[in-house]
């Protein structure tokens, strides 16, 4: 099969352009995108995902960083009225100036593998105006996503994502369906921002130090680990053994621990004061 013309995937922008008929028409199908949906899509690339969900939905932002791929985007679809074309970066664009009449924005995208996760932070900070999201990313970054305390994935970004939205793994997709092809297996994942969070807690940025510390050091013990922020007497009062390693808390043990910071006087600091490691 011929490369599509005009336009060679760059390296710097992380573009595999998915072309496999089977592959978009899989991804769609599991959208189901429907004709009054606020959609979105991030990084349209030659357009091949763009035009399947034209078909189905008359009105349709898309977000692009190349704007060598703008012109051949406006050529493609110039008798799709609704489409709007928005020449940003994804990690800086404000996605809220994207609603109207209230309509939650349906987010879709073949996210770039080398900014997958800060992306995905991101988007979890709008995640208010968001009625789902579908991401195809690298299969190691949905294991990630969807992992449970206990499991070798299991981190920072699974225990963020959790706490905003449900994580739905839906299938997998070989190097073959891209061009140029990578070099790993890559899958296709549902973010369902939760209506009502689960595990709120009382400070945000506490709750993201915490997380962020204990995985900085996530094969050491907690004692050792969070060991600057909580003590083990403290870890103790909660009920949490100080010897486990960072990947055996739940997202409800990390709330936990926040929320006793916070109530020590530390809310919203970003850097949490606790005693000695006791």
């Amino acid at each position: 099969m011929s490369r599509k013309p005009g336009h060679q995937a760059r390296k710097r922008f992380g573009q595999n352009f998915l072309h496999d008929p089977g592959v978009i028409e899989r991804i769609v199908r599991s959208i189901n995108p429907q004709p009054d949906d606020a959609m979105v899509e991030i990084g349209p690339g030659l357009g091949a995902l763009t035009e399947e969900l034209l078909a189905a939905t008359p009105n349709l932002s898309v977000v692009e960083l190349d704007r060598d791929l703008i012109p051949v985007l406006r050529t493609k679809f110039f008798n799709y009225p609704g489409l709007t074309i928005h020449e940003a970066d994804a990690l800086q664009f404000d996605f809220r100036q994207l609603v109207t009449d209230g309509r939650p924005l349906r987010i879709v995208g073949n996210l770039p593998y080398n900014i997958s996760t800060p992306l995905i932070f991101h988007l979890l900070s709008q995640a208010g105006v968001v009625q789902d999201m579908h991401f195809m990313l690298q299969k190691e970054v949905v294991q990630r996503l969807a992992a449970v305390s206990g499991d070798n994935h299991y981190g920072r970004l699974g225990i963020m994502t959790q706490y905003f939205c449900k994580v739905q793994p839906l299938f997998e997709v070989g190097p073959g369906a891209f061009r140029p092809a990578p070099k790993v297996d890559s899958a296709i994942v549902r973010l369902l921002p939760h209506k009502v969070l689960p595990h709120p807690a009382k400070d945000l940025i506490t709750l993201q130090t915490v997380v962020r510390t204990a995985f900085n050091a996530r094969r050491k013990t907690l004692r050792k680990a969070l060991g600057g922020l909580v003590s083990v007497a403290q870890l103790q009062h909660l009920g949490i053994d100080d010897n486990l390693r960072p990947e055996k808390l739940t997202l409800a043990q990390y709330v936990a621990i926040a929320d006793h910071l916070v109530a020590e006087g530390a809310a919203g600091s970003g850097v949490p004061v606790a005693g000695g490691e006791g």
